[in-house]
């Protein structure tokens, strides 16, 4: 891997465990002429894949200066979309989104870490420069929704002041448990061994580590949790 292209991964929130645990081989077959020439680069590790319909998809529009790396066989994800130049993306080993849908702006940066596991329909969304960053050994069930920003502005109609988030960073640590409906949008900090429950909203909070959170807006419901993924009595 070109030595400027890790450290940017590095900058980006990627473990350096991660970079080393594989080779990383740069990819040419199904992407187009202008992909190398406008300076994009997709790394493989071995057995790694994106679906031909996502590389064209993926390529529809010509950007500059993205970096993606991709460490599973993504079999199953629905779509993987750069808009704009300068996006980071980087996919580990063990990353599951059966039917996932990831979204990279201008200047945003996309990391997962895995295992993560995302049992159908996980969104992931960063734009205007915002950052998501999830440690190893994530949960997620159907539906997760997690956002950088809202897409769209909001203002306040007397000073023209913006409300809502604009090139946030989301941090989900290791071992966060995200149930079926969950969505963390805006500066978010969600903690190692965390759980945010069913249908809850972490918007511009911290979630304490082994915590769990439930509503809209999230609330600490009970602390000093230890969630698995076995089903045990």
């Amino acid at each position: 891997m070109d030595p400027e292209h890790r450290q940017r991964l590095r900058d980006a929130g990627v473990d350096a465990e991660a970079l080393d645990a594989r080779a990383w081989q740069l990819a040419a077959d199904g992407l187009p002429e202008w992909w190398s020439e406008l300076g994009n680069a997709l790394y493989l590790a071995e057995g790694a894949s994106l679906p031909e319909r996502v590389l064209r998809e993926l390529t529809l529009i010509p950007f500059h200066d993205a970096v993606l790396v991709v460490g599973s066989p993504m079999t199953w994800l629905a779509s993987l979309l750069v808009g704009g130049d300068g996006a980071t993306v980087f996919l580990d080993a063990g990353v599951q989104l059966t039917a996932g849908e990831i979204y990279c702006g201008g200047g945003s940066s996309v990391v997962l870490h895995g295992p993560l596991v995302a049992t159908r329909c996980a969104v992931v969304d960063a734009r205007n420069g915002g950052t998501v960053v999830a440690g190893a050994d994530q949960l997620w069930a159907a539906n997760v929704y997690v956002a950088t920003d809202d897409m769209h502005r909001l203002a306040d109609r007397a000073t023209g002041e913006r409300l809502n988030p604009f090139g946030a960073h989301v941090r989900l640590g290791r071992h966060v448990w995200l149930c079926r409906d969950a969505v963390v949008t805006g500066h978010a900090d969600v903690a190692d061994g965390a759980v945010v429950a069913m249908r809850s909203v972490v918007r511009g909070q911290k979630v304490p580590a082994h915590a769990v959170v439930a509503g809209v807006p999230a609330r600490v419901v009970r602390e000093d949790v230890a969630w698995s993924h076995d089903d045990l009595p």
